[in-house]
């Protein structure tokens, strides 16, 4: 590992017909809108992207709230932040995910970013070498995938096995990686997935990457957010097996993505991530980024460490609820298939079975169909790389989750293929 690392650089210094699937899951949902009818009177309904905090039913609490505010009324958080983050954010950061951890992590180890799409970007920045190439998940979040390509990083991508409740594949891993291969991107709890992994199963890929000698990028932006009989367990908890870069943010578990607070952490007990230079290389590339808003960075001791654990269980029991309830209306649809229940995050991937259907050529033209006849939206599995699958998000108000979920059953049985 250290010396592939040093190899490496690290001393310190289709188209929805109309419009391309490369762009983002905002894009894609943003060109079906535009394709619902206006001569449709229902109100359109949306299960497309992961954003629950526009429902009353997923407002934030009122602690975060209130030390936002308590941020900006002191006066002393108008100034810029030092790159990296205020040392505050960063103790209290650190304190919050060592909860989880047998090892305790340091404010040095914690950068803070603007949300942890800035996190992704940033480590692929740190990644980036003409010969370095990194291993990503299919189906995953395709934003990894705009980045390497705008910075020049080779991409190659690993199954999620269905069948298996989405685990990593660790046999594609191996076969796919080389003496190039420099790290490799998991997401638990998943996106796109709803998949949430055993500490058997990080074990292994723990070890899989010490074997080939690659570092873990765990992206956990739904961190906690589980409501099935797995608890989370964070990759860090295998940090002493192989180094882990752990994403995360307030985001989601808090419902405020648009506060704009996330962080990159190096969790590295063995110190080989510092030895070999990443650091540095993190700082040197967050020294011409933007900052997070340093009054919400102000806010974020009181924000990890006051708010109740019934906040948290409020918003568990929701989204369980509505996992329940989504798994059993897609059980009536013989055109979908679920291979499993969602049990974390917010979101459950589906199998389309398009030889059922009439007139229909994909997941794209489904999808495409379904916005302008139904006022649905719904995101093809194309956008996280899988076609002729679904990824439907349930994190949304009961009566749009009945009510998408009926006019996704009237749709495909109006277009169902006479037996």
């Amino acid at each position: 590992m250290e010396s592939k690392l040093k190899k490496l650089g690290f001393q310190g210094s289709e188209k929805l017909k109309t419009a391309p699937l490369k762009h983002s899951i905002k894009s894609v949902v943003k060109f079906l809108k535009e394709n619902i009818s206006e001569d449709d009177h229902r109100p359109a309904i949306s299960l497309g992207l992961g954003d629950p905090s526009c429902f009353n039913c997923f407002r934030t609490t009122t602690v975060a709230e209130d030390a936002i505010v308590e941020a900006v009324r002191s006066a002393k958080f108008n100034s810029y932040a030092p790159t990296g983050g205020i040392f505050i954010a960063r103790r209290a950061i650190a304190e919050y995910l060592s909860n989880d951890l047998p090892y305790q992590l340091s404010p040095d180890d914690v950068y803070v970013t603007v949300g942890c799409k800035h996190a992704m970007e940033v480590m692929v920045k740190v990644l980036a070498r003409s010969e370095a190439n990194i291993l990503l998940p299919s189906p995953g979040y395709r934003i990894y995938e705009t980045f390497a390509n705008s910075h020049h990083l080779e991409f190659r991508h690993f199954d999620l096995l269905p069948e298996k409740g989405w685990e990593v594949d660790l046999d594609a891993v191996e076969a796919i990686a080389d003496e190039n291969t420099i790290a490799m991107v998991i997401i638990n709890p998943g996106n796109p997935c709803g998949s949430v992994y055993s500490s058997e199963h990080l074990k292994k890929i723990a070890e899989t990457a010490r074997k080939l000698g690659i570092l873990v990028i765990a992206d956990e932006v739904y961190g906690h957010i589980v409501f099935g009989s797995k608890p989370f367990v964070p990759m860090s908890f295998f940090g002493s097996t192989a180094p882990v870069i752990t994403l995360g943010s307030i985001s989601k578990r808090w419902m405020v993505p648009g506060w704009r607070l996330g962080w990159l952490v190096t969790s590295d007990p063995t110190g080989l991530l510092k030895k070999c230079g990443i650091a540095d290389s993190i700082t040197n590339v967050l020294n011409p980024s933007p900052i997070s808003p340093t009054f919400v960075q102000a806010a974020v001791p009181k924000i990890l460490e006051k708010t109740t654990e019934d906040f948290f269980s409020k918003t568990i029991d929701l989204l369980r609820s509505a996992s329940d309830f989504c798994y059993d209306k897609l059980k009536e649809i013989p055109c979908i298939t679920c291979p499993q229940k969602a049990e974390g995050a917010m979101f459950v991937m589906v199998k389309l079975k398009v030889s059922l259907l009439d007139d229909v050529e994909d997941d794209t033209e489904f999808c495409l169909k379904l916005a302008k006849e139904e006022s649905l939206v719904i995101l093809p599995g194309l956008t996280v790389g899988l076609k002729n699958w679904l990824r439907i998000t349930f994190a949304v108000e009961h009566s749009s989750l009945e009510d998408g979920l009926g006019r996704l059953k009237a749709f495909c049985q109006r277009h169902a293929k006479e037996p």
